[in-house]
């Protein structure tokens, strides 16, 4: 885990009077050990593994105050429920392209669309902050082969698909 995330969230966590929990810890581990999108549950599975006394209500309650103290990001991917990101330090524009056969996520950035939300956001009188773009669209395997990995590992996984629109 960056040195930085830790030292940003035990501040944060001082300044709300909060003390630093083992607990807590294995949460903060097990979210910032991995680059990828994950569920409230999918930590929970996670850290359980781990830390057989750490609670779902505690998970969620760390998750939220990471939320809090803008360390971790809570987005929409389409799947009805909420998703944690925690790749977007340093990132701006952070976007997302969202398969929704397979629901592979793929994080990436564009100097295109970084120009265009520059242009549009100072023409309607505002600042831009941060950019966040999900598309959704087709995978290209399935398409054409008939077939994706992706589909088959979250089928194995017993992950919940997305619903097609």
């Amino acid at each position: 885990m960056d040195p930085e995330i830790q030292q940003r969230l035990d501040d944060f966590i001082r300044r709300k009077g909060l003390r630093r929990t083992s607990q807590r810890d294995s949460i903060v581990r097990s979210v910032f050990s991995k680059d990828e999108h994950f569920t409230a549950e999918e930590i929970f599975e996670r850290v359980r593994k781990t830390d057989a006394d750490t609670s779902r209500a505690t998970v969620y309650r760390t998750l939220g105050l990471l939320v809090e103290a803008d360390l971790l990001r809570e987005i929409d991917l389409g799947d009805n429920q909420t998703t944690y990101d925690p790749n977007f330090h340093g990132k701006p524009t952070h976007n997302h392209l969202v398969c929704i056969d397979c629901g592979k996520v793929l994080e990436f950035e564009d100097v295109h669309l970084d120009v265009l939300n520059e242009c549009v956001t100072r023409r309607l009188g505002f600042k831009p902050i941060r950019q966040s773009i999900k598309i959704e669209a087709n995978c290209e395997q399935l398409r054409t082969k008939g077939r994706c990995p992706s589909l088959i590992a979250t089928r194995l996984s017993g992950k919940r698909l997305r619903k097609k629109r």
